[in-house]
């Protein structure tokens, strides 16, 4: 009987189960569903594929747009400078338009015509008056000369060893021995009162290291920075080239896997204390001589007892002119300037250099001069032992400047210097033969000199000795890239500046003028 029962239920169970009207068959739809989900992900899937190529053009709108602005701004760059091109020739042609020398058509001929008046008909005084005026004038002061270097790299030893004592070694920069230059150490200065350059080279504490570049080391520099260079603060072990998260701008959400946070961002506080120019890390030549003179200052405040005498700085416009006075109202000039080396070379970075009538506007005070001065001297050192004894090239090089410094007291200052005159010797010492610098062809060489000088005059053209000169002899070890490079016209600005280059010639004629005048004055004059 519970057998029967419990079969009875079972198929009322299954009856219940099976009815189509409790449990209607679902999936009997499915088939239906299925196409229509298929067909609307072959939709989707078009749709991004649409997608894909929108995106894909736009991207390649973007770079073809980022093409045309570096285009453009590479064409905006060179206009720039046919611009500048231009502007300089229609200044040129405005101001020879209100000088009237516009319909001047008789070419280089006359030009030059102009200028040999000067030599023709010139008293040029013989063998004898030079060798006079130059034994009485100008042979007396030698011997001062090397008494008073002697004096001031004493003390300016002293000074340097002291500055040294009062500087944090782990947070300033450290100074290096003194190196005299130009003309008191090329024993070619006739002018008083005597002033001593010294160059003092720095560098910064570790780990940092300077890393400079300059106008010929392939990068862009304009026309009017040729000569100069900056120098970077980094760290030693920095990528010399750098990377290129430090070029590009990273997203937000990106991170160079080569330099963390830490490494590539420093406070601009530290950077500073490098004396590096504001929220950079360039050289800030400014900074360097506001330290410069603090740290001489805390100096001779510490050896002051040591010393008869005051030390102070004296000219505004040259931070590193100082100036020793005696009790006795007596006093020594000298300039102590700080330097930085370049690469492993005896060029310099140097941080204050003197203008001259034909600077134009101050360069940016991260851009750094570059001086040839200890290669200059080791040029003429070398030079000379080849030469006949007693030779003339330094004679000619003293009365060129004497006369020319007498000229300018009488009619003002002119575009020249004594560096021009010094340029004008070393040319002329490479191009001539040993022996025609023989003591007694004094008034030969002196005339060549002057005439070389009144041609780069009239073509506004005197070339750096040592930029482009590829005939520098390699016992100098002189840094094959300044030699490969283009040459540096020292009258550039003569080009813009024709005001400064007229009264420039004009103090050259007269001072050839007045030459033999001046000679037997001083001749006579002097017992």
């Amino acid at each position: 009987m519970p057998v029967g029962i419990f079969r009875v239920c079972l198929v009322v169970i299954t009856a219940i189960i099976n009815h189509p009207l409790l449990f209607p068959k679902e999936n009997g739809t499915v088939p239906e569903n299925t196409e229509e989900i298929i067909q609307k992900m072959k939709e989707r899937e078009e749709s991004l594929r649409l997608e894909q190529l929108r995106l894909e053009q736009e991207i390649a709108d973007q770079e073809a747009t980022q093409k045309a602005l570096e285009k453009a701004a590479e064409v905006v760059e060179e206009s720039k400078e046919e611009k500048f091109r231009w502007d300089m020739l229609i200044e040129l042609w405005r101001q020879d338009f209100q000088e009237g020398n516009w319909q001047d058509t008789g070419g280089e001929e006359d030009d030059m015509a102009v200028l040999g008046k000067a030599f023709k008909g010139l008293a040029f005084p013989d063998k004898a008056v030079l060798a006079s005026f130059y034994e009485k004038r100008i042979l007396g002061t030698t011997g001062d000369m090397a008494r008073m270097r002697e004096m001031v790299e004493g003390f300016a030893d002293d000074l340097l060893e002291a500055l040294r004592s009062v500087c944090n070694r782990d947070a300033d920069m450290e100074v290096e021995d003194c190196m005299g230059v130009g003309s008191m150490y090329e024993n070619w200065r006739v002018r008083k009162p005597f002033v001593c350059d010294l160059i003092v080279p720095f560098a910064p504490p570790e780990p940092y290291c300077f890393r400079s570049q300059t106008w010929c080391s392939g990068d862009s520099f304009p026309p009017d920075k040729q000569g100069y260079g900056i120098i970077k603060v980094c760290r030693a072990n920095e990528d010399v080239t750098g990377c290129i998260c430090d070029k590009t701008k990273l997203g937000e959400d990106m991170l160079c896997l080569l330099h963390s946070q830490a490494n590539t961002t420093r406070p601009s506080s530290e950077m500073e204390d490098l004396l590096c120019f504001k929220n950079t890390q360039y050289l800030d030549a400014d900074q360097v001589m506001k330290w410069f003179q603090i740290a001489v200052t805390k100096a001779w405040n510490r050896i002051s007892h040591k010393y008869e005498f005051d030390l102070s700085f004296s000219l505004l416009d040259s931070p590193g002119a100082l100036k020793i006075k005696f009790r006795s109202g007596k006093s020594i000039a000298f300039n102590l300037t700080p330097v930085v080396q370049y690469e492993n070379s005896d060029v310099y970075f140097i941080s204050h250099f003197p203008r001259s009538s034909l600077a134009a506007d101050l360069p940016s005070s991260i851009h750094w001069f570059l001086t040839f001065a200890v290669y200059e001297r080791r040029f003429i050192q070398l030079v000379s032992k080849t030469l006949p004894a007693n030779a003339c090239h330094v004679s000619c090089l003293q009365i060129l400047s004497f006369l020319h410094g007498k000229q300018c007291s009488l009619t003002g200052p002119s575009g020249l210097t004594n560096y021009h005159l010094k340029t004008v010797m070393l040319h002329l010492l490479q191009a001539r033969p040993s022996q025609d610098w023989a003591p007694e062809k004094l008034e030969a060489r002196l005339q060549d000199m002057l005439k070389f000088l009144e041609k780069c005059l009239h073509e506004k053209k005197l070339y750096h000795f040592f930029i482009g000169n590829g005939k520098v002899p390699a016992e100098l070890g002189f840094p094959i890239i300044f030699q490969r490079a283009e040459s540096l016209n020292l009258f550039r600005p003569f080009v813009l500046h024709r005001d400064v280059y007229r009264k420039t010639v004009d103090t050259f004629h007269e001072m050839l003028r007045n030459m033999s005048a001046l000679i037997n004055e001083y001749t006579v004059r002097i017992p």
